[in-house]
């Protein structure tokens, strides 16, 4: 079709459809998937970032491996080598002393031996010396003059006659002579040889290690164990130092596997190591790699002022002093709590009475003699066991210088604990030499923490807690 202009007209094109407006719940569908995804996003970068931060955390434990075998290698490398080029210092030293010693034997034989001979020789040559003179005398008395032939004659006889011509000097035979020879063994250079392959050994890990650190008030209970199945320990050699000291001091050295360090200052960092010596050797392993324990435990101390004790620097040994004055001494702080162990350890002893006592309280309580009251378990010096001032039938034996007596306890709970206070019990195991009783304590109040105490009626007790 072609307009009035002879140009082509088209048909108008149709408007397009409006497109139809999105509902309210698909916009909110939308938007919610949106937030998810986002919040998945959000998550996977944080695992992301977790991920990366345990990977670096590996990366330095790889880098501080490769530094421990660096540097292990490089020490041990050090000391072979002192130790080598002092075992060659001293064998030559030795060596040279031996030579010397053989070499003065030598010389001594040879002069013993030279000397009857030199005595001998000129017991000979005064004898050529003599023949000599006779000889020229001799001589000239047979072809002298006739008028003195006679006198000179006769006194050559009888000088010939007071030398004795026919005695000779006896000369040792050659095989009665000192002949000096050196006897060698050859298998010293044998022995020397085998002893010298076996002599050092290089070990990829020491042959014990320490296990574990467990806190306890004022204190640290280290724990080792044997890694090396071939090794057969004799003892064990524990050190420890603070992390800003420079050395190492030996905290204990026994047989045991484990030792409860005491004198540790609350939340500071302790370096410690082991080492084991073998059965039948004089010489120690070498050490286990150093570790890192702490405790954030404050130690357990009595409380000052009581007239009847003196007490360490450190308020954890106590001494029953001679004052007259008697009463019960109380830890400075409810600084027991259930679950962990309690332990006295009787460093002397004075003489018993049956009101003595070692235990733990709910609460100080003054005005009293011992223990043996309500609110309180405690052993007395006897073995005598008292809950709430009432002696069981079980009894521990007496305890005695050197003596520990120990204090476990868990709750067992019975009815609910309120502000007000409930029924509850506690588990108690006391322990004294080898033996133990095991009972319940119930109490009409909850108890987070528990005061301990002692009492002695006569001087020279000594009790460490720890």
């Amino acid at each position: 079709m072609r307009g009035p202009s002879g140009g082509e007209v088209r048909p108008p094109r149709p408007a397009p459809a409006s497109l139809p407006p999105r509902l309210p719940m698909e916009a909110a569908a939308a938007e919610v998937e949106v937030r998810l995804l986002l919040q998945e996003a959000r998550e996977s970068i944080e695992a992301a970032r977790s991920y990366r931060r345990e990977l670096q955390q590996r990366l330095q434990g790889l880098h501080q491996a490769r530094e421990q075998i660096k540097e292990s290698a490089t020490l041990t490398r050090d000391v072979l080598e002192q130790h080598f080029s002092d075992l060659k210092g001293t064998l030559k030293k030795l060596l040279d002393e031996r030579l010397m010693s053989l070499l003065q034997e030598v010389d001594v034989i040879e002069q013993e031996s030279i000397k009857p001979l030199d005595e001998c020789q000129k017991l000979i040559e005064h004898g050529v010396s003599t023949a000599d003179d006779l000889l020229r005398e001799g001589e000239s008395a047979v072809d002298g003059d006739v008028g003195t032939q006679n006198e000179k004659l006769c006194n050559f006889t009888k000088k010939a006659l007071h030398i004795q011509l026919d005695s000779l000097p006896e000369v040792p035979s050659l095989v009665d002579v000192p002949c000096l020879s050196a006897q060698l063994d050859d298998c010293l250079l044998t022995i020397l040889k085998n002893q010298i392959f076996r002599h050092g050994t290089v070990a990829s890990r020491p042959p014990v290690q320490l296990e574990e650190f467990v806190e306890k008030p004022g204190g640290i209970l280290v724990r080792w164990c044997k890694v090396d199945d071939d090794f057969i320990p004799q003892d064990y050699r524990l050190q420890y130092r603070k992390s800003t000291a420079s050395h190492f001091e030996d905290v204990y050295v026994g047989s045991e596997t484990e030792f409860i360090v005491l004198h540790i200052d609350p939340n500071v960092d302790y370096q410690f190591r082991v080492c084991a010596r073998g059965d039948g050797r004089q010489e120690w392993s070498p050490w286990s790699v150093p570790q890192i324990g702490r405790t954030t435990l404050v130690p357990h101390e009595w409380t000052t002022g009581l007239e009847g004790y003196s007490l360490s620097s450190r308020r954890n040994i106590a001494l029953r002093n001679d004052s007259q004055s008697c009463g019960v001494l109380y830890s400075k702080a409810p600084t027991y709590f259930c679950g962990q162990t309690l332990t006295f350890r009787i460093e002397t002893m004075g003489q018993p009475d049956r009101r003595d006592s070692l235990g733990v309280c709910v609460e100080q309580q003054n005005g009293y003699d011992s223990l043996q009251r309500d609110k309180a378990v405690c052993i007395s010096t006897n073995g005598a066991v008292f809950v709430n001032g009432k002696e069981m039938t079980n009894q521990l034996p007496a305890v005695t210088s050197g003596s520990t007596v120990t204090f476990d306890m868990e709750v067992v709970q019975l009815g609910p604990c309120s502000n007000e206070g409930g029924n509850f019990k506690l588990r108690v195991t006391i322990s004294s030499n080898n033996r133990e009783v095991v009972f319940d304590w119930v109490l009409d109040q909850c108890c987070g923490s528990l005061y301990f105490g002692c009492s002695f009626s006569y001087p020279g007790w000594k009790v460490l807690v720890f």
